[in-house]
């Protein structure tokens, strides 16, 4: 390294040296020497400078200029020659320079102050380099200065005050830097100035009156910069100000009428800033403007401004203002060379102005984001310059006019958001130009016509949220320019053309929430260059092409809700896929772990299929996941290691499977994770205390498991959460009194568990609680804390099935948004509040001791509590009746059978009965209920005996009833 310096220092002592001796013998001026010098400096990769040697005369040197007498040096242009390095101070040492041009290189490091000495100097030139650090205010010494050129570079700083000393300078440039401060006040004293460029820097502050001491300005440039406070009204003196660019500001305050004095302005800008109040009329007598721009500040008032008058205009931009009212009667002429009028995003009223038919010139017209209503005039046509029609976020009702057909050059249509209804008229399909074409967000109806398709310079289709119906037309593939197909939310039908798959330019291609029927076409393989495509809610179905595979450019594939089934294989030959979704339809088979080969994948979602198998271990590769959905399939085996790494993951869904082993304590890495549901599979162990690290986490599912183990009061470092549901598992223990710090809480579920202890009192400060709070089935005991009376979101509270003693506590009477409530099967007592009567039994059921509506008032209860016999004396009663029956059922029996005894006898002794009295008695057996006479038999005396089935003793009968009438007494 030391020789290598030592070794430059030689050849330069020796080129200093020779350059020396040829001075000495008067072969070239003195100027060699210094140049030489310099050139050490700089790096110079195309050779340039190799000209650039002692043995040529310095006048034949590469961008160098000698004067008329071949002594001296006056200019020094290197512009484009690719150097880099930096600018010597020796450039000083040419004192006769006149013009320094270093510009358009690779130039760094700082602008030497000595360049101040360069007396002679009229153009300084060192733009579009990467010089750093601020301008040296020797600048100021270059009293002949005419051009100062030093824009897009690095250089920053305020502007040196000592510029107002170059009163000869004519034009100066510092646009593309990062100056900062406020423009000089000395500014003024440069009154042959004719072009200021102060534009894209960070200089703030008021722009300073005495602007007008610029006499000779043609071109003052500061736009995207901090300006702030009112345009001065001295600007007006600028007679000879041709272009005024104020773009991107702060200014605020009133368009000053002054500028109206500019007669020879071409140029006026001041989109951007925060101008207020009314365009002056007085504007109109700038008869030279070519290009006005007014957009994107706060002017309000009608539009005053007449191509009439300004008849050189060419540009008119007053979009996105407070404008109201109607474009002026007599705005255009015939003779008008208007042909930019942008007016979006205003209050802008009435129908279709018919005033701007008259500008025939028009190519782009854009009215976009007003209020302008009725239909689109058939006159439209006279616009025959017309390329661009920007009419969206309206309120255009009606059809389109057929004449729309003869705009012969219009290339964009943008008529989105708006009431028009009725068909595209096939006169559309003569637009041979038209590039873009946006009808979405209408009314419109019937089909696409087929002659849509002879508009071959097509790239972009747009008919989203209309009731287009029909088939999608067979001539599609005509469109070979096609980017862009969106024809989501209509009712087309029918099958997807073949001919599609031709439209090999297509990028993006949108069918979803149609009625479209049938499989993909094979020619999808043909889509190269397919990036987006998206066909949910349809009824595709069977298996899908395996020539998609084909495909490497996919990013968002979007097939859910349809019936698409089979391996989903073929979607992953692309490696660039960002998001994939097939939720709901019926594929089948493992997931391939070809899906890991897409890097940048950030959203999956499988569910609502039939897929089996394990999550794949590849899945962990994918460190972009952020949302992971694999619900209601078949899934078996334990969550992988692997997906831990998986660090970005904000939704895991895994429920409905059938997933085993035990929660992993890694689902505490996932610091991004804000929804984890593995409900509803086969998880067994303990809920790991490792969850409460997800410290953003909203819902948290894992109900309908075997977890078992108590709930780990690290739950309470989820301060975020808004659901958590852990109902019907194995979990003991109590309720951790840290989940009071789940402040934003507004779903609890912890029923059909076997929790314990009594229900903690700072559920209370849950004041979030909404949706629902559901404690019951568990092993709950002790009282109802009061606290839970502040839970006044609280819809729905369910605290059934437990152990709960003590009253119901008044102040869950100031629930006043609950409609649903359950404190059935405890061991309540006591009053219920009064707001409670609207709730019917069953929510108080298996309480013995609650009163109040809608159960018996409290006296109510009181009464026929001290009829109620204690449970001793009604088991006595009970016996004492079963005793008493059974002793009386014998009885009876043994006198029914000595009656049967002494009727025999009688029977044996008087055989020979009546034939009319066994009549009578058969009519009876047999259940005969008249005699002849009509009236009902009757039983006089027990001298007859019952059938078999009718012996049953009517104390038998008041037994039974006694018995369940005891049982019913308990419940009361």
């Amino acid at each position: 390294m030391g020789g290598s310096i030592q070794t430059s220092r030689f050849v330069l002592f020796l080129v200093t040296l020779v350059a020396a001796i040829t001075v000495t013998f008067g072969d070239i001026s003195t100027d060699s020497f210094w140049l030489l010098r310099i050139k050490q400096e700089l790096v110079d990769p195309v050779q340039v400078l190799d000209n650039w040697s002692p043995r040529a005369n310095i006048c034949n040197w590469h961008g160098i200029t000698c004067s008329d007498d071949r002594k001296q040096v006056v200019s020094l242009n290197l512009s484009s020659s690719e150097l880099s390095g930096s600018i010597s101070p020796d450039l000083s040492q040419l004192t006769s320079l006149q013009t320094l041009d270093l510009s358009l290189n690779f130039l760094t490091g700082l602008i030497p102050s000595d360049l101040g000495q360069l007396q002679n100097l009229r153009s300084l030139l060192l733009y579009s380099n990467s010089l750093s650090g601020k301008i040296p205010p020797e600048i100021g010494f270059l009293n002949k200065l005419q051009v100062l050129r030093l824009g897009n570079n690095l250089l920053h700083g305020e502007i040196p005050t000592s510029i107002g000393n170059l009163t000869a300078l004519r034009v100066f440039r510092l646009a593309y830097c990062q100056f900062n401060g406020s423009i000089p006040v000395e500014i003024g004293n440069l009154k042959h100035l004719i072009s200021l460029d102060l534009q894209q820097n960070l200089l703030g502050g008021y722009i300073p009156e005495a602007i007008h001491g610029c006499k000779e300005l043609q071109n003052f440039a500061a736009a995207n910069n901090n300006l702030e406070g009112d345009i001065p009204s001295s600007i007006g003196l600028l007679k000879s100000l041709q272009v005024l660019n104020m773009a991107n500001n702060s200014l605020s305050g009133l368009i000053p009428i002054q500028l109206s004095h500019l007669f020879n302005l071409s140029y006026l800008n001041l989109l951007g800033n925060r101008l207020s109040g009314e365009i002056p009329p007085e504007l109109n007598q700038l008869v030279q403007l070519e290009m006005l721009d007014l957009s994107k500040n706060n002017l309000s008032g009608t539009i005053s401004l007449l191509s009439t008058q300004l008849k050189n205009l060419e540009a008119l931009v007053l979009s996105d203002n407070a404008l109201t009212g109607s474009i002026p009667i007599n705005f255009c002429l015939d003779n008008s060379k208007l042909q930019q009028l942008i007016l979006a995003r205003n209050k802008l009223s009435g129908e279709f102005p018919l005033e701007l038919l008259r500008c025939s010139s028009l190519q782009q017209l854009d009215l976009s984001d007003n209020t302008f209503s009725g239909e689109l005039p058939p006159s439209l046509e006279n616009l025959e310059n017309l390329t661009d029609l920007v009419l969206n976020n309206n309120s255009f009702s009606g059809s389109l006019p057929p004449e729309m057909g003869n705009l012969s050059n219009l290339e964009n249509l943008y008529l989105f958001d708006n009431m028009i209804r009725g068909r595209i008229p096939v006169e559309i399909g003569k637009l041979q130009r038209l590039s873009a074409i946006y009808l979405y967000d209408n009314q419109m109806s019937g089909s696409i016509p087929r002659e849509l398709t002879n508009c071959t310079s097509l790239t972009a289709i747009d008919f989203f949220g209309n009731h287009f119906s029909g088939s999608i037309p067979e001539t599609i593939g005509k469109l070979k320019n096609l980017v862009v197909l969106q024809l989501r939310q209509n009712d087309l039908s029918g099958l997807i053309p073949a001919s599609l798959g031709y439209c090999r330019s297509l990028q993006s291609l949108a069918l979803a929430d149609n009625k479209l029927t049938g499989s993909l076409p094979p020619t999808f393989r043909l889509l190269s260059e397919l990036s987006t495509i998206t066909l949910y809610n349809n009824s595709f179905e069977g298996p899908l092409p395996a020539s998609l595979f084909l495909l490497k450019n996919l990013k968002i594939i979007n097939f859910s809700h349809n019936r698409f089934s089979g391996t989903i294989f073929p979607l992953t030959g692309s490696n660039s896929l960002s998001a994939l979704d097939l939720t709901n339809n019926s594929f089948s088979g493992p997931i391939p772990s070809e899906l890991a080969m897409s890097r940048n994948l950030s959203r999956l979602r499988l569910a609502y299929n039939h897929l089996t198998g394990n999550i794949p271990s590849e899945f962990g590769q994918l460190i972009e996941l952020n949302f992971l959905d694999l619900s209601f399939n078949n899934f078996t085996g334990e969550l992988e290691p692997e997906l831990s790494k998986c660090k970005k993951l904000g939704h895991l869904l895994l429920n409905n499977n059938q997933l085993i082993g035990t929660l992993p304590p890694w689902l505490g890495s996932l610091q991004e994770m804000g929804e984890l549901d593995l409900s509803s599979n086969n998880f067994h162990g303990t809920v790991p205390a490792e969850l409460g690290d997800c410290s953003i986490l909203l819902k948290l599912s894992l109900q309908d498991n075997n977890l078992s183990g108590e709930i780990p009061p690290e739950i309470g470092n989820l301060t975020s959460l808004n659901v958590l549901n852990l109902q019907r598992n194995n979990l003991s223990g109590q309720i951790p009194s840290t989940i009071q710090q789940c402040k934003k809480l507004y779903e609890l579920r912890l029923a059909e568990n076997f929790l314990t202890g009594s229900i903690p009192s700072e559920l209370g400060k849950l004041t979030e609680l909404q949706v629902i709070l559901d404690l019951s089935t568990n092993l709950f005991s002790g009282e109802i804390p009061s606290s839970l009376g502040s839970l006044l979101k609280l819809e729905r509270l369910n605290l059934s099935n437990n152990k709960l003693q003590g009253e119901v506590p008044p102040s869950l009477g100031k629930l006043t948004s609950l409609h649903g409530l359950n404190l059935s099967n405890n061991h309540l007592q006591g009053q219920l509040p009064s707001t409670f009567s609207v709730f019917t039994l069953n929510s108080f059921l298996g309480n013995a001791k609650l009163c109040g509506p809608p159960l018996l008032s409290c006296s109510e209860l009181e009464g026929h509590q001290e009829r109620k016999l204690s449970n001793t004396e009604v088991v006595g009663i009970i016996v004492a009746i079963v005793f008493t029956s059974t002793v009386i059922c014998l009885v009876m029996l043994y006198i029914m059978l000595r009656i049967w005894i002494n009727w025999r006898r009688v029977s044996i002794s008087t055989s020979d009965i009546g034939s009319e009295q066994k009549r009578e008695e058969e009519k009876w057996v047999y259940g005969e209920g008249k005699t002849k006479n009509g009236e009902y038999w009757r039983v006089k005396s027990m001298a007859l005996a019952p059938s078999q089935d009718e012996q049953i003793p009517s104390s038998c009968i008041f037994h039974l009833k006694l018995d369940n009438e005891a049982k019913d007494n308990t419940l009361v």
